[in-house]
């Protein structure tokens, strides 16, 4: 399905009945990367899996901002008519659902993020070297986006009001002591370093992530 929110059409995908929750894939992928998830968490949920805007079957974008991002996905909730909804965001989609649940502290009844980092300077220095490299040889908006956005400080983070769960992979390409201080900032917010595990291994079409989020998002509705 496709609805025009925010000047731009978002095409995103709804399974499901019960309170609804939204998924947010990462930088350069589509809803697809959460068919695993979906089909679990439909059992319980409404789920809705958006494209972003300049990703998969969504209106296409000649720049793209992460504070453009949140704000489709609250005009998103805004005309769906969503009471407060669960969010689950990956990489990107955890940048961009920080930032929601920083501009709009009571949007949101819980949230998840994974992989999520404050700006580019806590992504590993291979990583970064990667990206500078492909956004040189494409000029790609994508790559430039993750090479200058977000500048998210604590006091901002400070401001969420929503229960928090921060994820990050032991091996992830955001340091660690950056994913420990996305958690700190936030106040009473969870943070679980999955042993072993890389950016994505446990997110993309893994029933891993739908195993650590279900007891999450279970406790809202206990």
């Amino acid at each position: 399905m496709t609805i025009h929110v925010n000047n731009i059409d978002i095409y995103y995908e709804k399974a499901g009945s019960g309170p609804p929750v939204i998924l947010l894939h990462g930088n350069g992928e589509t809803h697809k990367i959460f068919r695993v998830a979906t089909q679990r968490l439909a059992e319980k949920y409404t789920v809705y899996a958006i494209d972003s805007r300049g990703h998969g079957k969504s209106g296409r974008v000649k720049a793209l901002h992460y504070a453009d991002m949140a704000e489709d996905v609250a005009r998103f909730i805004e005309k769906v008519g969503l009471e407060r909804p669960m969010l689950y965001g990956f990489s990107d989609g955890g940048i961009v659902a920080l930032l929601l649940a920083i501009k709009y502290p009571a949007l949101l009844s819980r949230l998840a993020v994974s992989g999520a980092n404050l700006n580019p300077r806590s992504l590993s220095r291979g990583f970064l070297r990667f990206s500078r490299a492909m956004y040189a040889i494409t000029r790609g908006c994508r790559w430039k986006l993750m090479l200058s956005e977000p500048d998210i400080t604590e006091e901002e983070l400070s401001r969420i009001e929503a229960p928090v769960l921060v994820l990050a992979g032991g091996k992830d390409i955001v340091e660690a002591r950056h994913t420990r201080i996305i958690a700190g900032a936030i106040p009473g917010a969870r943070l679980r370093i999955l042993p072993g595990e890389g950016h994505a291994s446990y997110v993309v079409n893994s029933p891993k992530l739908v195993d650590i989020l279900e007891p999450f998002f279970e406790e809202g509705y206990a």
